[in-house]
């Protein structure tokens, strides 16, 4: 049983990406902060720590890498060869770097020029050989969690300061530079670290996983209990040390725990994912998924249009030229602001849906890959 939406669209990668957008939010909101913390600050740190930071990304990598394979099996089985995919392809990737460069320079955490230049570099892998992909995703597993881990390792040894909102700066003009100034590097180092998750996704969607998760409901259910598990296991350790509740006695391994466990979570909530959407299917019975299922997935046919919402908001709220929130605001707080920014985002992309409107951003990078309206499929 393929479990779709009414527009034809696979429910469960768009739930994924619905999902995937609170965990984004969860994980970046708390760096724009620097408020005096408390006990409240510290739980939700804690549970910030475990269940967000550094596991969303790598759901972030690994949907992204299984866009790039239904973006090759769609335009295969209509009829595309190798030749014009790679076209395509390399032309979308540029156009990201161009969409994540503004979005970079403006705000301090993008990843899109990241997916856009590791495109640009592996557009052959999109076709390679599944033993090619496993390959390349277990042999870059140890340098994407060293530059992953690096930050944090060297905060540990008081080389450098994580509180972004401690050094952002005071005014638009030097914000802007810095932003020239750190993103080449930021988006090259960045690369290294999402090439395991990309390359497992295009390996699921080879096989459409989420596409049709009930004919691999059990392929899902040991994905979904064992990459969990290990997750929860691996990040508690670094959970503790980073939320500051408890110093393991060999910090650097708890810190690659949480990392390389991270990848392992963050595949283990793609896979959830894809069971909800099968049982969503099966409660419904034929008659549609129920009203937030609906606008949940329309946010995720809308993820790059309000990813960078995300950012547009955050840029308001804690920004020194702007409203200034952060030294104000502790982790709860800004805990708090992310679930907002996702709720609000949730209702924004079912009016939209209702409304009969795409995703403004993913609209112009179909426009600007396929190069005139008339040739999109």
């Amino acid at each position: 049983m393929n479990v779709t939406t009414l527009t034809g669209r696979s429910l469960a990668p768009d739930l994924a990406r619905g999902f995937m957008l609170l965990a984004i939010a969860l994980a970046h909101a708390p760096v724009f902060v620097s408020g005096s913390p408390g006990v409240l600050d510290g739980v939700a740190a804690f549970l910030d720590h475990l269940l967000a930071h550094n596991q969303a990304r790598p759901m972030f990598v690994f949907l992204f890498g299984y866009a790039l394979g239904q973006f090759a099996y769609r335009h295969q089985a209509q009829g595309g060869d190798w030749v014009s995919l790679r076209k395509l392809l390399r032309r979308r990737s540029l156009w990201l770097i161009v969409i994540g460069f503004v979005h970079g320079v403006l705000v301090p955490l993008d990843i899109i020029a990241v997916y856009g230049l590791t495109l640009l570099v592996l557009v052959p892998l999109v076709r390679a050989r599944d033993s090619v992909l496993c390959w390349t995703a277990a042999l870059t597993l140890l340098p994407a969690v060293l530059v992953t881990s690096g930050p944090v390792l060297l905060a540990l040894a008081g080389a450098v300061d994580l509180a972004g909102a401690g050094i952002m700066p005071a005014d638009l003009g030097s914000h802007l530079l810095s932003g020239l100034q750190t993103w080449p590097v930021k988006t090259v180092l960045g690369t290294i670290d999402i090439v395991p998750g990309m390359m497992l996704g295009i390996w699921a969607a080879r096989r459409r996983v989420l596409d049709e998760p009930e004919r691999h409901r059990t392929l899902l259910r040991r994905v979904t209990v064992i990459c969990l598990g290990v997750a929860l296991a691996g990040r508690l350790p670094g959970a503790l040390l980073l939320s500051g509740t408890w110093t393991p006695p060999a910090p650097w391994a708890a810190v690659l725990a949480h990392t390389v466990t991270g990848y392992a979570g963050g595949i283990g909530l793609a896979a959830l994912i894809g069971l909800v959407a099968m049982r969503a299917e099966r409660r419904t019975a034929g008659a549609g998924p129920g009203r937030f299922t609906t606008a949940l997935a329309a946010l995720g046919q809308r993820s790059l249009t309000f990813y960078l919402f995300q950012s547009a908001v955050f840029l308001v709220l804690f920004y020194p030229f702007t409203l200034d929130l952060g030294g104000d605001l502790g982790f709860t707080a800004a805990l708090g602001i992310a679930v907002a920014i996702w709720v609000v985002s949730v209702l924004l992309a079912e009016w939209m849906r209702r409304a009969g409107h795409r995703g403004p951003v993913e609209v112009l990078l179909r426009r600007l890959t396929y190069r005139s309206s008339s040739t999109i499929p």
